[in-house]
């Protein structure tokens, strides 16, 4: 396969580096971070026919979506790791695949190694996942092609939703036209549909999973999805919303798959840098923002921290909601309700992500030799009471005793990421807490945590702790520093049944607006969530252009 790099910063033309201090202007939108939205919501705007700009604080370009070297010769994806939600309009409209856009489908879902002899694969196709069922139950394999299809069709809604700016609670018959239109198409489900939809928004992962399937095994296989980035347990109330989050995406035309990017997750943001590059978008790389400035209502622009500030009528922010109003806005230029309500907007996903660097592939216990399942996500955590026992030891002691750990292994089907015969593996590991108690600082128990993550995996593949030759580590206060992420949190916010849609991050602010005129939101802090989706940029960046008409100016949008 061919050989691919990420961009860093000797690869940065010298315009693209943090500019001079002095004020810049005649930009007609300013996006505020270079992440994967960020770059979807420049380029909607560019091809209307705007002057775009995006700041991006670090120093390459894609946000929680890159690739880096971590030891001489082993690349990987640092944060984000897999692709599915990516909204194929988008991989359409900025025409990635013409543009080097590969992405290779898991030949099965997941591996779920349960102990030193047994074992569990998902996926491969219904015929093949009722046969690997019925090792466990006979019940659980006849009862999988009803689960999927009601999984399906509330999916479908789901998809249908994604690109479609929610109905704004508070905007009076506007949004209560806005709210039947979108409600059509639940409202013409049946009775038993419909039933489907308010168990997997208002119930907890092990609540829905019991009324399907009675094995442990199979219901672990299908509730890891609940605690993906998720700082819960399977037994919380409306963990089977997140379950269900996690399998709207498709790869290749097909619904629900999950695939590598060749050449990471940073190959997609350096294709869709291009893009936005073509049509005319500037780049400033190392140019971190200080604060938003406003002007009156009104929002005039960005001050970076070298000094430099630019002028613009409208910004675009692809940083969650807490970073962008309680670190970059003057708190006077926020209504006191509206920064309250922020304040207690709820950030934390109780992540810990890990690269490490091998010299040979690990040999599980139960499925030793070489195969398909090494191309697969490798789920770790075998039962929903095991999950249960991460979530409780992390909110008494911090992190879990025995981790929650998601293993990719994106080198067996890319040989750009490691040298011959080496291999490097993504650990995307659950629960671990924002905040250490008792006054600890993740700074010193980031190690400590990394043992135990290489530990638990030992466990379960003997040798594995020893293949390790170096590992890259990200606790949650890594990712908030390095990515922004407040608390952690790789979704920019829980996706928390008052945390979603229209109420995401707040009612009355459920459109990429906030309560300053001319600045948007357009990061995974909106509807419809977290994931490499692209879907709240591009539906800022419709809403924008919106504001910019003719008729948005004549009925006073902003």
């Amino acid at each position: 396969m061919p050989r691919t790099r990420a961009v860093s910063s000797d690869t940065v033309p010298p315009d693209e580096r943090a500019g001079n201090q002095g004020v810049s202007g005649g930009y007609d939108a300013l996006i505020v971070g270079g992440g994967h939205n960020g770059l979807v919501c420049a380029f909607y705007l560019a091809r209307a026919g705007m002057k775009v700009r995006i700041v991006e604080r670090r120093d390459i370009i894609g946000g929680a979506a890159v690739t880096e070297e971590f030891h001489p010769g082993f690349r990987n994806s640092v944060a984000s790791y897999t692709v599915s939600l990516l909204n194929p309009r988008v991989i359409a409209d900025m025409k990635l695949a013409d543009h080097g856009y590969r992405v290779i489908e898991r030949p099965i879902s997941n591996f779920l190694p349960l102990d030193e002899s047994r074992y569990l694969k998902l996926g491969g196709g219904l015929e093949r996942a009722q046969a690997e069922f019925s090792r466990f139950s006979a019940r659980d394999a006849q009862a999988l092609p009803a689960y999927l299809t009601a999984l399906e069709r509330v999916a479908d809604v789901l998809r249908a939703l994604a690109l479609k700016a929610p109905p704004n609670m508070g905007d009076g018959v506007k949004a209560l036209i806005g709210a039947a239109r979108q409600g059509r198409r639940l409202a013409g489900m049946t009775l038993e549909e419909q039933r489907d939809v308010l168990d997997l928004f208002l119930k907890s992962a092990r609540s829905f999973l019991d009324g399907w399937f009675e094995s442990d095994p199979v219901k672990a296989a299908f509730g890891f999805d609940a605690v993906v980035g998720n700082y819960a347990s399977p037994d919380t109330p409306g963990s089977a919303y997140v379950l269900l989050h996690h399998v709207f995406g498709e790869v290749n035309g097909k619904k629900g798959a999950w695939g590598h990017s060749v050449g990471g997750m940073g190959r997609i943001t350096q294709i869709m840098a291009d893009v936005c590059r073509e049509l005319g978008v500037e780049i400033s790389l190392e140019s971190p923002v200080s604060q938003v400035l406003v002007d009156g209502d009104r929002v005039a622009g960005v001050r970076l921290e070298s000094g430099e500030e630019i002028g613009a009528r409208i910004v675009a922010a692809n940083v969650g909601p807490k970073l962008l109003y309680e670190r970059l806005i003057d708190p006077v230029d926020l209504p006191a309700e509206f920064l309250r309500r922020i304040r207690a907007f709820k950030a934390e996903s109780g992540t810990f992500r890990m690269n490490v660097a091998l010299t040979d592939l690990p040999r599980f216990s139960a499925l030793p030799e070489p195969g398909e399942h090494h191309q697969s996500g490798i789920i770790i955590a075998p039962s929903l009471d095991y999950m249960d026992r991460a979530f409780i030891d992390a909110k008494r002691d911090g992190m879990a005793r025995e981790p929650i750990v998601e293993m990719l292994i994106p080198s067996t089907v890319d040989d750009s990421l490691a040298p011959e015969g080496k291999h490097v593996a993504s650990l995307f590991c659950q629960h671990f807490a924002p905040t250490l108690p008792d006054g600890r600082s993740w700074d010193d128990e980031r190690e400590t945590a990394a043992d135990r993550i290489i530990d638990t995996v030992e466990q379960y593949a003997p040798g594995f702790k020893d293949s390790v030759i170096a590992r890259q580590i990200h606790s949650p206060l890594d990712l908030e520093r390095k990515f922004g992420l407040i608390g952690g949190d790789i979704m920019h916010g829980a996706m928390t049944l008052d945390q979603l849609w229209s109420a995401r991050p707040m009612l009355g602010h459920g459109t990429y607006r906030g309560p300053i005129k001319g600045l948007y939101m357009c990061g995974a802090g909106t509807h419809p969530g977290g994931g490499v989706s692209g879907a709240p940029g591009h539906n800022a960046a419709r809403e924008i252009i919106a504001d910019r008409s003719l008729l948005g100016r004549l009925v006073g949008r902003h």
